[in-house]
């Protein structure tokens, strides 16, 4: 266990594991640097760059502060970065891959990103969560709700069926691993506010994140998400999309075919 201190003072832990270019990754909602895909995937990739994983603030052994702002999370990623030799190679998963992109977009060194199915939400068609969505998730942490916080966010923001809740209500270990990151769900929320009202991207937005870019979805996932990563792509300048089997999120992840497709672009001149 390492740890590096954020420009606010914040004490972020990342683990460090392998040889090579530095490559960074980072988890959406509900992860945090010991999940296990997380560190199956970190292993994998261990061979050909040294993998850093970290907790974002709030969760697992990383410390937090008293009000949140995204900011900061752009900046826990800076100090990561500069722990990583001043530039690196970035993954980010859903919300992760929000929060790689926002923090490309506001100057983070980052050499190449990929970003793997951020949940924008572009089409009214597909499932968009209630207007209130940020603030009903920060409702029912403030009241020290976090199941019924799981549910709803899982629910009415992701789109999940019912079934998908109990199901994981069943599994051994999940549901503990779950609610001990439930209280920073307004984070995630925070970050996508804006981008979830079945709206088009906006154009001219990332025009400054020109490092060359991958945007990764599963053919297997949520309409949603594949729509969103077909409209990130449209307003990135140096985006390539990358859609195949496999690739999904929603469920375990395939961290076989998701290292397969990381090596290929980090490795690639």
């Amino acid at each position: 266990m390492n740890t590096v201190i954020s420009k606010d003072g914040t004490k972020i832990v990342y683990d460090k594991v392998g040889n090579g270019p530095s490559l960074i990754l980072i988890g959406g909602a509900f992860s945090y640097r010991k999940f296990p895909g997380m560190v199956k995937l970190a292993k994998l990739l261990s061979d050909h760059f040294t993998v850093y994983t970290y907790d974002r603030r709030g969760r697992g052994d990383s410390g937090d502060a008293e009000q949140y702002e995204p900011v900061r999370e752009y900046e826990d990623l800076d100090a990561i970065i500069s722990k990583a030799g001043g530039t690196a190679f970035v993954w980010g998963l859903s919300s992760g891959a929000v929060l790689a992109l926002q923090a490309a977009a506001h100057g983070a060194s980052i050499a190449k990103l990929a970003l793997h199915e951020p949940p924008f939400i572009v089409n009214d068609k597909d499932h968009v969560p209630p207007r209130d969505f940020s603030k009903k998730v920060s409702e029912l942490v403030s009241d020290d709700r976090s199941a019924d916080t799981i549910k709803y966010f899982m629910k009415k923001g992701m789109g999940a069926p019912s079934f998908v809740v109990t199901m994981m209500r069943m599994m051994p270990g999940v549901w503990s691993k779950l609610m001990a990151v439930a209280h920073t769900l307004p984070y995630d929320a925070t970050l996508l506010e804006g981008y979830m009202e079945g709206k088009s991207l906006p154009e001219d937005f990332w025009n400054n994140v020109t490092v060359p870019t991958i945007v990764l979805k599963g053919t297997e996932s949520p309409l949603m998400l594949r729509d969103g990563a077909d409209a990130l792509v449209k307003v990135l300048p140096n985006a390539e999309l990358i859609s195949k089997k496999g690739l999904g999120h929603t469920k375990q992840l395939n961290v076989k075919s998701i290292s397969s497709e990381l090596v290929l672009f980090f490795s690639a001149v």
